[in-house]
C-alpha cells in the first residue's frame, strides 16, 4: 500500500474520509485508525482507533493534528464510516453522562458563596473538608444546625448542640489563624 513519510501535513488526499491508516506520530505513538473526518483549515483528523482489535459498539475516537503524523500507511478504505447501520452511538449512556456532569457542576456551584469575601469562601472551604456545609445566602450552615454569619468569627457561631457548636468554633479559629499567617507572610 502507499506509504508517506514526513510530509503528512500536506497529504489531504490520503486523509479522505473512510481511509484506514497505520499511523506513527512524532511523539512515538503507533496505532491503526479509520479517518472519520478531516478539517483542512485546522489540519485536524478525527480518527476511530482499533479497527482490527476493537469489536462491538465501543470505539475510541482520537483528534490528531496532522502535523504530528511522522508517517502512515494506507491500509484500505471503506465506503462510509458514519453509515448509521455500522455506526453506534448509545444515546442513553451519553444522556446519562451529561446529566451526571450537570449535577456535578450544580453541586460545585452551590459550594461557591455569592456576595461573600474571599476570606469567607476560604473559611467555608476549610469547614467543608471535615464537616457537611452549605451556603444559606451569606451564612455558612454546618451540619444543618450550626450557622456562621459575617464576619465569620468564633463569636458568629450560633445554634446546634454545644458539642457541634464548639467543634465549628475550633475549626473556625484554626482557619482564621492559618489565613492570618498566610496573609502576613
Amino acid at each position: 500500500m502507499d506509504t508517506n513519510s514526513g510530509g503528512a501535513a500536506g497529504a489531504g488526499e490520503e486523509f479522505a474520509v473512510g481511509c484506514i491508516l497505520s499511523i506513527k506520530t512524532t511523539l512515538g505513538d503507533e496505532f491503526d485508525a479509520q479517518v472519520i473526518a478531516f478539517d483542512r483549515p485546522s489540519n485536524i483528523l478525527v480518527l476511530q482507533e482499533g479497527m482490527k482489535s476493537v469489536s462491538g459498539p465501543r470505539r475510541n475516537i482520537r483528534l490528531l493534528k496532522a502535523n504530528y503524523i511522522k508517517e502512515f500507511v494506507l491500509m484500505g478504505q471503506v465506503e462510509d464510516p458514519l453509515d448509521p447501520m455500522k455506526c453506534y452511538v448509545d444515546l442513553n449512556t451519553l444522556q446519562s453522562r451529561e446529566e451526571s456532569a450537570i449535577r456535578q457542576a450544580e453541586m460545585e456551584a452551590e459550594r461557591i458563596g455569592v456576595g461573600v469575601t474571599p476570606q469567607a469562601q476560604s473559611i467555608f472551604d476549610a469547614l467543608s473538608k471535615t464537616l457537611p456545609v452549605r451556603w444559606d445566602k451569606t451564612v455558612i450552615v454546618v451540619m444543618n444546625e450550626v450557622r456562621v454569619g459575617s464576619p465569620y468569627l468564633p463569636e458568629s457561631v450560633v445554634g446546634g448542640t454545644p458539642a457541634a457548636n464548639e467543634r465549628v468554633r475550633k475549626v473556625l479559629e484554626l482557619e482564621r489563624k492559618r489565613l492570618q499567617g498566610r496573609g502576613g507572610s
